[in-house]
């Protein structure tokens, strides 16, 4: 795929369709091809909302925009493929969704992915553009469309993070540092925001099946939630304006466990 500048990139659905729809809310979901990001894109479409997608693979963003549209008419109204992993990503996908005259009324940072192994053993370079997508283009998206958000007195962000969030992970130290800052990043500003009549959401998902796995080189485990489940969850939470949401009694119950053991139980399963 052709790499693409801060202020560059294809809308891939075209111009002019969003006219006739205008009186709905309109949700930007990054990540938006696969797994949690396209279970959360069928129910914000579900419920009626306006959807502009985002994710990195031009191919597949095609695809799933036009399933989305087969299965809502008039619910894609952009689809935008931006690498989050480059230097400004979130700068430049804010970049090409005010370019369209968009207004986002609900940000979901929902790009993201892991890595599995020993610290010593990880290649950097992925590590650097992990931490890119996990932390510098959340950190760019929110920042930019918050700012948007408190001036029209309005607006929610979902920002997706993860049970490894609430401690330390033993052979994917990095990948739970990442979304520990997602979560108090979030908590930090939805303060901030509650003035503006802005409201910031984590969600913090447990064992999802999505292709998050693959992409860490591990196995899905076979008590794993699905993508489509999490989704529904995080959409009541995000209505609700819970604070954190973690979807599951089980993953919620853990979280009570005192660290040093959850320390153990994931040095164990990662190892």
């Amino acid at each position: 795929m052709k790499r693409r500048g801060m202020g560059e990139g294809n809308d891939l659905t075209g111009n002019g369709k969003g006219h006739a729809v205008q009186n709905r809310k309109t949700v930007l979901v990054t990540g938006a091809t696969s797994g949690i990001g396209l279970a959360l894109s069928r129910e914000f479409a579900g419920k009626g909302y306006r959807l502009v997608l985002s994710a990195s693979g031009e191919d597949r963003l095609r695809k799933v925009a036009a399933r989305l549209e087969r299965e809502f008419p008039t619910s894609v109204i952009g689809a935008i493929c931006q690498d989050l992993a480059e230097d400004g990503g979130g700068i430049g996908l804010y970049g090409q969704v005010r370019a369209r005259n968009i207004a986002v009324d609900v940000l979901v940072n929902n790009a993201g992915f892991g890595l599995v192994g020993e610290e010593i053993s990880l290649p950097l370079a992925r590590e650097r553009k992990m931490i890119g997508v996990n932390i510098s283009a959340v950190t760019e998206l929110t920042h930019l469309f918050l700012r948007d958000m408190c001036q029209r007195g309005g607006g929610k962000i979902l920002n997706v993070a993860s049970v490894g969030a609430f401690q330390p992970g033993p052979y994917t130290a990095a990948y739970y540092a990442t979304k520990a800052y997602v979560v108090n990043y979030t908590r930090a500003l939805r303060v901030e925001a509650k003035k503006y009549g802005v409201q910031a959401c984590a969600l913090c998902p447990g064992t999802t099946r999505t292709a998050f796995f693959e992409k860490a080189g591990s196995r899905v485990p076979i008590w794993a939630m699905s993508a489509s489940k999490v989704a529904r969850i995080a959409f009541r939470g995000l209505e609700r304006n819970r604070e954190v949401i973690v979807p599951g009694v089980v993953n919620r119950l853990l979280q009570c466990l005192p660290q040093r053991v959850k320390l153990w139980g994931i040095a164990m399963l990662k190892r």
